[in-house]
């Protein structure tokens, strides 16, 4: 069995803007200055099962040279541009067609690979317990040939996840690997909705990383996304011809394939279709930084609750999020009299909303966008 990872780290994270810009998303920016970035812990989590050289991380033009700066330690050509955005089906089955190009080399075909699919936008702890069962669903999914994913107990109801339904409740005081063959999935739901999943415990929350062997992965996409399914051995045939290229938005025979690929997610083009998909729940603690709200959860905040970055006065207040990543030496960011908001500060942008709204400052980002002030984006 040859253990692979697929690190998807192409993401541009508005919800974190003006923090996250498009060529500096929220994977490769430092929440703490006493812990790595997003990506680097993830690649440190999967190095502890996978090889540095297995492990591949698929970005886009605009972010592939800071993330081959930041992360060194994996070879240069395993940081790889897309040639388009597309969403996680494509960007998964041209993965694919890299993995089985470059495998072939090795002699190593697709049925003797076990994958990985992992975020770069996830904290997790402790990593023995991830790398425990990362390790026994990578031989699950080598001697079943089935699609697996990890589902999360849920720790509040929460509106900005994703759900995984399953028939019978699992067992939280076993640490050994369950699997419950999934049920349904269900999109992010309302507040109403979320608190009956919680009180339920027979929904987890999906936390987006999925186990295959490369076979089963091609198969099924040929059956329940036939579009992109059928392309991933033509895609391969063309990356044969140089089976180490990184930057694909130069490849002209893959951008026409890719091109004509529908915008759809891994989730709606094969997990929710297909046959023979189970979910094993988390033995580890995960938190997923989907917005500035995630951020008191995971780092430390002072005895008023606010979670504090750079240089920063603040009075009487409590329970914000006061962010000041200026690198202009003489700037201060300071703050009276608020409650439950969030204020983020760079050296060309403000953002201030309520904590209630966070989900929401990707709508400031469109409308930056709409107004043509792509500058500050």
């Amino acid at each position: 069995m040859e253990k692979v990872a697929i690190i998807m780290a192409g993401g541009a994270g508005n919800r974190f803007w003006p923090l996250s810009r498009i060529n500096r998303p929220k994977q490769i920016i430092k929440f703490d200055d006493k812990t790595p970035t997003l990506l680097e812990e993830a690649i440190e989590r999967a190095s502890t099962v996978i090889d540095l050289n297995n492990i591949f991380i698929i970005t886009n033009q605009y972010l592939k040279d800071s993330i081959s700066n930041l992360i060194t330690d994996i070879p240069k050509e395993n940081v790889i541009a897309e040639p388009l955005k597309r969403n996680t089906a494509p960007c998964l089955s041209l993965a694919a067609s890299i993995i089985a190009s470059r495998m072939a080399q090795r002699g190593i075909t697709e049925s003797e690979i076990s994958v990985a699919v992992l975020t770069a936008d996830q904290r997790i702890f402790p990593i023995h317990s991830f790398s425990n069962t990362l390790e026994a669903l990578l031989k699950y999914v080598y001697y079943n040939e089935v699609l697996a994913t990890i589902g999360i107990k849920p720790e509040r109801p929460e509106t900005g996840y994703g759900y995984i339904e399953v028939e019978t409740d699992f067992d939280y005081t076993n640490q050994s690997l369950q699997i419950q063959p999934i049920k349904s999935f269900h999109e992010k739901p309302t507040q109403i909705k979320a608190g009956e999943y919680f009180r339920s415990n027979r929904y987890l929350w999906n936390s987006g990383m999925f186990f295959y062997r490369l076979d089963t992965f091609i198969n099924k996409m040929i059956i329940y996304a036939k579009e992109i399914g059928e392309a991933i051995f033509e895609m391969k045939e063309i990356i044969n011809e140089n089976p180490n290229e990184d930057n694909f938005t130069q490849n002209k025979s893959i951008l026409n394939i890719y091109s004509s690929f529908p915008d759809i997610s891994i989730d709606y083009a094969l997990m929710e279709k297909a046959k023979k998909v189970v979910v094993a729940p988390a033995t580890f603690s995960w938190e997923d930084l989907g917005s500035f709200e995630t951020l008191p959860r995971i780092y430390s905040v002072d005895a008023n609750q606010n979670y504090i970055q750079g240089e920063v006065v603040e009075l009487e207040t409590n329970n914000s999020i006061l962010i000041n990543r200026s690198e202009k030496k003489d700037m201060l960011l300071s703050v009276l009299g608020y409650s439950n908001m969030v204020v983020a500060l760079t050296d060309d942008a403000v953002m201030i909303c309520p904590r209630s709204r966070v989900q929401e400052v990707k709508r400031l980002v469109e409308e930056i966008a709409n107004q043509n002030k792509h500058q500050w984006l």
